[in-house]
């Protein structure tokens, strides 16, 4: 028997161990006494695979469209936001973070030529009524 525990979870909780384990091993050894036998000890490995998180930026893609929306900037990034939403509902994880990647350069954009020409109009209607 190995008197070291592994997490059967591989994940973001995968370091808290449940206690009960731990109790009933040292139980077993006191019970027992030492293990008589060097015999080698096998352990099944399971490997649990997670799914990808690919974020499609839909809300900030339709957040661009209708308040920072330069040269359509805001439109298209929302098309490319439902394109990666498709692809991640077909299960082609690889084409929905292309489609999303694509989105989030197309919000940047969006926001940061959005808040200049929101800031160049404050400045140049502030300068014009004076």
């Amino acid at each position: 028997m190995s008197c070291s525990s592994q997490p059967f979870f591989t994940g973001p909780r995968s370091g808290v161990l449940p206690t009960y384990e731990r109790l009933k091993e040292e139980h077993e050894v006191a019970v027992l006494g030492a293990p008589q036998t060097s015999g080698a000890v096998t352990s099944t490995v399971v490997n649990i695979r997670s799914e990808t998180v690919v974020p499609d930026h839909v809300v900030w893609s339709l957040f661009n469209t209708l308040f920072f929306n330069p040269c359509c900037l805001g439109f298209v990034a929302f098309a490319y936001s439902v394109k990666s939403r498709d692809r991640k509902m077909v299960g082609d994880v690889i084409g929905a973070q292309s489609y999303a990647s694509t989105a989030k350069c197309l919000n940047v954009w969006a926001l940061v030529l959005g808040i200049v020409v929101t800031i160049a109009l404050i400045i140049l209607t502030a300068t014009l009524a004076h």
